[in-house]
Order: structure tokens, then sequence, then C-alpha cells
């Protein structure tokens, strides 16, 4: 494309008065263009004052929350019996889906694609480890653990987010033991209740062709749920190393409380096409809602006068879900020759063993 130099400068000082916003809407189609044309066809553009919008900024600038929304919708439409087969075969063929484990094996009892996102497995297909002290919470893949180190959480290797941003302000010490805040405890060392003990994290990514449903990962009790609502951009790995804090930016459901060691928390992150995350015993909680303000949070507490312990959860008993494959991350306080039994990038499965002391 041989564009006049001379012409194309008037015109771009034109696109400079411009609004911001109008300059944006624009330039975004010329942006798109740029990244999907081959041999760099628009690249005489950049030698003349014109610059692309990055792909990161391009990529937050979808609507993913109300592409959330429409895909939620088309889930619960019912299918005809007669299409309920072939869709649902496809899907299966697609994700590597294993039906010989859900508790009902035949497609035409699955309504819509909502129930079949959210099928149940049979009893014995998941049998929860009985020897280690923290178990899986849901089927997936790691993409991190270990120790908390500087305030900074890896969600993938090399690619870190902030402690605080992630879990949000210190939660009230009337819902959780957390240490006295003073100027020199960082807030990685309020976390920690007990002297000597370190705090862990596992990052585990759920594909669409995991089951979804999630459980709980050891014996405690959910004190405080904090919901943020935020994003909705994918969670895939490739994602996760491209967009650094992405899941500081994504709606999030953080429970808090504490088990045997200490303070304890479990997170649902939500995801493209993943706007609705359920907690089975909060019934309050409403995700992906069409009003919110960025940066904000709510906070709801489990503990009352007549419930001073909060929600006690077992090992293994069903927690949640959510209606499509995302992340769970579970940050939590225990003793330093706590040891975790994995490999990062493994597959794990529900009730298999996380690590132990």
């Amino acid at each position: 494309l041989q564009f006049p130099q001379l012409a194309l400068r008037r015109r771009l000082g034109q696109l400079s008065c411009m609004s911001r916003p109008a300059l944006k809407l624009r330039s975004w189609p010329l942006t798109i263009l740029y990244y999907l044309l081959p041999f760099g066809a628009l690249k005489p553009l950049t030698r003349v004052g014109w610059r692309p919008v990055s792909r990161v900024a391009l990529y937050k600038s979808v609507p993913t929350r109300l592409l959330s929304r429409a895909w939620g919708r088309l889930n619960q439409v019912e299918l005809p019996t007669w299409l309920r087969k072939p869709v649902y075969s496809l899907y299966i063929w697609t994700f590597g889906v294993n039906m010989k484990e859900a508790a009902v094996e035949d497609l035409h009892h699955y309504r819509n694609l909502s129930e079949f996102f959210r099928r149940k497995l049979k009893p014995q297909a998941r049998p929860v480890c009985c020897l280690h002290s923290v178990i899986s919470p849901s089927d997936g893949k790691i993409l991190n653990f270990g120790q908390v180190k500087n305030c900074e959480v890896e969600q993938v290797k090399g690619v870190t987010y902030s402690l605080e941003s992630f879990l949000g302000p210190r939660i009230s010490t009337e819902d959780l033991h957390f240490r006295e805040a003073s100027p020199g405890n960082s807030f990685q060392q309020q976390l920690v209740t007990k002297e000597g003990n370190e705090l862990y994290h596992c990052v585990i990514y759920l594909a669409p062709g995991d089951y979804h449903c999630f459980h709980s990962p050891t014996d405690w009790k959910v004190s405080h749920r904090r919901h943020f609502p935020g994003s909705l951009m994918s969670v895939n790995p490739g994602v996760a190393r491209w967009i650094k804090e992405l899941f500081c930016h994504n709606e999030r459901v953080v429970l808090t409380g504490d088990w045997k060691h200490g303070f304890f928390s479990l997170t649902a992150v939500g995801a493209t096409n993943v706007g609705s995350i359920r907690i089975y015993f909060d019934q309050d909680l409403h995700t992906n809602s069409p009003f919110y303000s960025k940066g904000s949070y709510n906070d709801f507490s489990f503990v009352s006068n007549n419930n001073k312990e909060g929600i006690p959860m077992r090992k293994g008993e069903h927690l949640g879900e959510f209606n499509l494959g995302s992340t769970i991350v579970l940050i939590f306080e225990a003793p330093k020759d706590f040891k975790f039994h994995l490999k990062a990038g493994q597959k794990i499965r529900f009730g298999e063993a996380l690590g132990s002391l």
C-alpha cells in the first residue's frame, strides 16, 4: 500500500485534532488490520507517525463480560432431543471429555449446555486421599505452586501479581485472627498467624473439558467472602503469560478462613464465558452483573452472633461450580516442613494429594 505521505500526514493531523475517544475509535480498525494482514501491509503507516494499539490494550477492550452473559443465556436454551447427542458429542470429541465418569452417561438427559458443563461424577470416580492434609479441589492442570515470596504470587512461571491486589485489603480481625498490623509488617506477614509458619500458594487451571465443580481442599472454616466484579479475560496459560496481573483484573470470589495451621483461602477466578461462579452455601452471591465499578469489591461475613465459627467445610465436600473451565488459587499458611507432591504442568484430578506435612 503506497499512500502519498503528504496526504497521509494531513489526514493524521486531522485525526490528532479529534477527541481522544474518537481517535481511538478511528484507529482501532487499522490496528486490527495491522495485526491480521500478512507481510506488514500497513507498515508504511507507522513511518509517518501512526502507531497501532498494543495487542494487550486491544484485547482488554473486548467486551468479555457482555459476551460471557450472552454465552450464559445461550447455554440455558433447551436443545431439542434429537440435537443433544450431536452437539455434546462434538464437545466431547473437541475437549476430550470422559463421559464414563459422569453420573449420567446418557447425553439425552442433559437439556442444555449448562447442565452438561455442570455434570456430576459417579461417587467412586474421584476417591478423596485421606493420607494428605491438602487435596486438589478440582480437576485441572498445575500452573504453579510453592512459597509466597516478597508479597508476590506467580500466575505462571516468571509472571507474578501482587498478593494484596489479589486478595484485597486486610479483612476485619473480627472475622479472621490476623496478626496485629504494624508499620514493619508486610501484608504477607500479617496473614501468617503463627510463629515459624510460611505462606504457600497453588494455582490450578480448569480446561473446558474438565469436571467443573470444585470441592473443599481440606478441613477448614470459611469466615469471609470477598467478591471482585472485574474483567472476564481468558485465563488460558498462554494468555496468563501475556498479561501481567491477569488474575487481579478478572472477576473472582475469595473465600477466606482458617484451618488447623492458621490462615487458609480459596479463590475462584472467572474467565471468558465463565461469568457464573456459584458457591453452594452463599445464596447472596451474584457474579457477572451488568453494572459494576472497576476496582470495587463487596464483602460478606459468615461469622455472626449465632454462628461465631463460620461455615465448617470437610475435605472433599462440595463447595461450588463454574459454568466452564477457569482457575482455582489456594493461598494458605502452613509450617515450614509442608511439602507439595506436585510438578509444574502436571494434570491433576479432584481428590488427589497436593501436599502434606
